[in-house]
């Protein structure tokens, strides 16, 4: 009798066990079919895009100067200073100009002292040498003996006056000739002196000028070099002055776009300091050479910065449209989903979907261009795409 009870037991325990694990599968066996999950989706397209470039560049000023002074002299006035806006022809540095006058006053008198024995009030119209006083006397009282030597022969000649008369007038004429010539030669050389007194007149008024130090074109300051009360010498540096407007874009063409830029294209470069502001340049000069090691072409473009928004020495971040255009397959951009460094889009294989994983290229507006994984038959989900996996089973909807 006390087994007979051990035995119950153990069964009553098994039995509940087995009925336990019995019921689950029965229920999945006979239960409902999950439902398929509605997408929509599209067609992969065929486009014909406009190939772009997207390179980085910097920028730099067009023209940078030292500005140097191009006399000696004591500075009296520092005009402009780190940062200011200068216009061309604008006075940077003013130096002392009281010695550059004296000298400029002398030269001013000597030349008009070699006017004065030249026979002429002004440097402007100068008479002929031929035309000056001197050598038009000289060529009078010339000419005057050359007539009495002529007389002078024909009267000896009819035997009227004896040959020692003739012989004076011939010594006459000779003296005469040799007058003319001396006044010639005096009056080219102090031609000679006028043109060195007038130059030297220049060079004075020029030095007086120079010592007003001025800006070479419309820029910025970007370093002052000088003190007022320092003596500063010819070829000194002062100030250096760079242009803004128009930037520089300096930057390079992979090898294989070359043949697509041509001088004069447009692009548009992007900033740091200004995210969401497009600046417009043009391609300016291209490099007739590539370089062997980078495989690239340098390019330069030029940027109107009337603003000055943009500053020398940034990067830009540069687009660039080329003359190339191709055939490409493209999807909508949001039909991709990206998974642990891959994207795949998912296409559609009758009421179940396929995961391709995508070879990608360029990103063209809302859309993305495909290299490899679909072909221009498919169709692909394009809605939900987070959430579809490989082999779900869906029904297409408003296609």
């Amino acid at each position: 009798m006390p087994k007979a009870a051990v035995i119950f037991v153990v069964l009553s325990t098994i039995v509940p066990a087995v009925s336990g694990c019995a019921d689950p599968s029965a229920e999945q066996a006979g239960g409902p079919k999950k439902a398929a999950k509605p997408v929509k989706a599209e067609a992969v397209r065929q486009e014909s895009v406009r190939r772009t470039l997207e390179v980085v560049g910097t920028l730099a000023a067009e023209d940078q100067v030292t500005v140097s002074s191009e006399v000696d002299g004591v500075v009296r006035r520092v005009l402009a200073d780190l940062g200011d806006r200068v216009k061309s022809g604008q006075s940077l540095v003013e130096l002392d100009r009281e010695k550059l006058q004296y000298n400029l006053d002398q030269q001013r008198a000597a030349h008009a002292r070699t006017l004065t024995k030249y026979g002429a009030a002004e440097s402007d119209n100068l008479p002929r040498i031929e035309d000056t006083p001197d050598v038009r006397r000289a060529a009078a009282e010339m000419a005057q003996a050359q007539q009495g030597f002529q007389r002078a022969t024909e009267l000896h000649k009819r035997q009227l006056i004896s040959e020692q008369t003739r012989d004076d007038a011939e010594t006459t004429l000779r003296l005469k000739r040799a007058a003319y010539d001396s006044s010639l030669q005096e009056a080219k050389n102090l031609r000679a002196d006028i043109d060195a007194s007038g130059a030297a007149l220049k060079l004075a008024e020029r030095q007086l000028r120079d010592a007003s130090i001025r800006a070479p074109f419309d820029g910025y300051i970007q370093q002052r070099m000088v003190s007022i009360g320092e003596l500063v010498k010819a070829q000194m540096p002062v100030m250096t002055v760079v242009r803004v407007d128009p930037l520089k874009l300096l930057s390079e063409i992979p090898e294989r776009m070359a043949p697509w830029v041509k001088v004069g294209q447009p692009l548009t470069l992007l900033v740091d300091a200004f995210p969401d502001k497009r600046f417009a340049a043009t391609v300016s000069r291209i490099s007739p050479a590539v370089n062997t090691q980078t495989r690239t072409f340098a390019f330069e473009g030029l940027a109107p910065n009337a603003e000055a928004l943009l500053k020398p020495g940034t990067f830009a971040r540069v687009r660039l449209e080329t003359s190339l255009i191709e055939q490409v397959m493209t999807i909508p951009y949001g039909a991709m989903q990206y998974r642990y460094g891959v994207y795949r889009a998912f296409a559609v294989e009758g009421d179940r979907l396929e995961a391709r994983e995508l070879k990608t290229g360029d990103r063209i507006g809302d859309r993305m261009e495909i290299l490899d994984g679909l072909k221009s038959a498919d169709r692909v989900a394009v809605t939900d795409v987070d959430t579809l996996t490989d082999g779900m089973t869906i029904a297409v909807t408003g296609e």
